[in-house]
């Protein structure tokens, strides 16, 4: 129900989410910092960023800055699938409850007219 109304920018908030907590970004991730940071110190003072590396800092901060709130928005809806999810299980559960009494009220029912029937059975000569 909710995946039918996705707007593409929930589509996109799950797929970054997805890929941002994922293996292959941590290690890509990890790979990019580790070549940009020895090719700018292999480089020295020529390095269009040299040592305390300010403009990877920037970089760093505004792709947490958008990556953060994208994030959240993601998990915000797994949070309402997950509370629809539970309130479905529960109106299934209350529905299958509702059903067994049924069902044990009729084996009741049953089980009293077997009763009846062997009564009767055993008073006759």
């Amino acid at each position: 129900m909710i995946d039918e109304k996705e707007t593409l920018g929930e589509r996109v908030a799950d797929m970054v989410a997805g890929f941002g907590g994922s293996w292959t970004f941590i290690i890509a991730f990890a790979v990019v910092l580790a070549a940009y940071s020895t090719t700018s110190a292999v480089m020295g003072h020529r390095s269009w960023d040299p040592y305390p590396f300010i403009l990877l800092n920037l970089f760093l901060s505004m792709l947490a800055a958008i990556q953060a709130p994208v994030i959240m928005m993601s998990q915000n809806r797994q949070d309402k699938k997950d509370r629809l999810r539970g309130e479905l299980d529960y109106d299934v559960n209350r529905r299958a409850h509702t059903e067994i009494q049924g069902l044990s009220h009729k084996l009741n029912l049953i089980s009293d007219k077997l009763g009846d029937v062997e009564d009767l059975v055993r008073t006759r000569p």
